[in-house]
């Protein structure tokens, strides 16, 4: 054989550290054995795979094109492993999701709950990226599944659509926007907004609209989590956009009012996206039919937005009256 596991195993690390010597800690070998190793490859290959340079190692081409089938030739040992263990039932099975931050803190807590409670022989890593992040994660095979929102671009990917939801705007009962049944996105840019982290999907995707569009988002504060959001809003720090299934949630327990975005961007398609479904272990095949029942029912429809703000604008109109 060109190489074994080990070899597989370090040269990817190696790629992640960019450090030889920082690779053969973590793999418990020398220097030299892991030095051995690599020149072991490229005579193999017949082909230089690493650039030595004095702050470490980069990749070659034919580097860079080892290290993508590596990743590749790793997940499928890893489903390999993973199909062999329904076998014994004291082996987990493992499943990597790549999700963006809806999924993580909006819908996926709950289905997740349900599946691993029905499936206890299964471990699940939920880890929060940027759309264009799992996308790469998938190509790589750092990752079995991936959940985005929005327009998705597979590049020979397979992209499953689950669900829908939108973007709405949220603000306080008093806010002068709150009364209003439908506004375009531009309309709430005079105003101080609320906003997510900067690593999150949802304030980068808001930034790359604002920025096409030559405008600034005056962003007052920027907190980690829906529910951090929407108890700013209802206070009326400033006004923010959530997806609306984030919005009916804590308007149940807030003073919050609803209002639609007219834009075509603010319904967002969810999806799940795979390098190949067939190939998928056994349990993730499961967990992807398992979400796909889960959210078989949309959200809301359309016209329960201007329903909820009509009934919470006739509800703080009472208030005052009663005030």
């Amino acid at each position: 054989m060109l190489f074994d596991l080990t070899d597989l195993r370090l040269f990817i690390l190696i790629a992640e550290l960019n450090s030889l010597t920082r690779s053969a800690e973590r793999m418990n070998l020398s220097l030299a054995a892991t030095s051995n190793r690599i020149k072991e490859l490229e005579t193999r290959f017949g082909t230089r795979l690493l650039y030595r340079e004095s702050k470490g190692v980069q990749l070659t081409p034919a580097g860079q094109t080892l290290l993508h089938h590596a990743q590749q030739f790793m997940q499928q040992v890893e489903h390999l492993k993973s199909d062999m263990q329904q076998y014994n039932n004291g082996i987990k099975g493992y499943i990597r999701i790549f999700a963006n931050t809806t999924a993580v803190t909006e819908f996926m807590p709950e289905i997740l709950g349900k599946f691993l409670a029905s499936h206890p022989q299964v471990n699940v890593a939920l880890e929060e990226r940027l759309n264009h992040d799992i996308m790469r994660g998938i190509q790589e095979g750092t990752a079995d599944i991936g959940i985005v929102a929005g327009p998705v671009q597979g590049d020979g990917l397979e992209v499953l659509n689950f669900s829908t939801d939108r973007l709405v705007l949220a603000t306080a009962l008093e806010h002068p926007l709150a009364g209003a049944g439908t506004l375009p996105f531009i309309d709430t840019l005079e105003y101080e907004h609320v906003g997510l982290h900067e690593g999150s999907t949802l304030h980068h995707f808001l930034s790359k609209i604002v920025t096409e569009n030559g405008q600034r988002l005056k962003l007052r504060i920027q907190v980690r989590s829906f529910e951090a959001m929407c108890r700013m809003i209802e206070t009326n720090v400033g006004i923010g956009i959530v997806p609306l299934s984030a919005a009916l949630r804590h308007q149940q327990t807030m003073q919050l009012a609803i209002v639609e975005l007219s834009e075509p961007w603010s319904v967002r398609e969810r999806s799940m996206v795979f390098q190949n479904f067939d190939t998928l272990s056994p349990h993730a095949r499961n967990l992807v039919d398992f979400i796909r029942e889960q959210t078989a029912t949309p959200a809301a429809d359309d016209g329960k937005v201007s329903a909820l703000a009509d009934a919470v604008k006739k509800k703080s109109a009472r208030e005052k009256k009663s005030a």
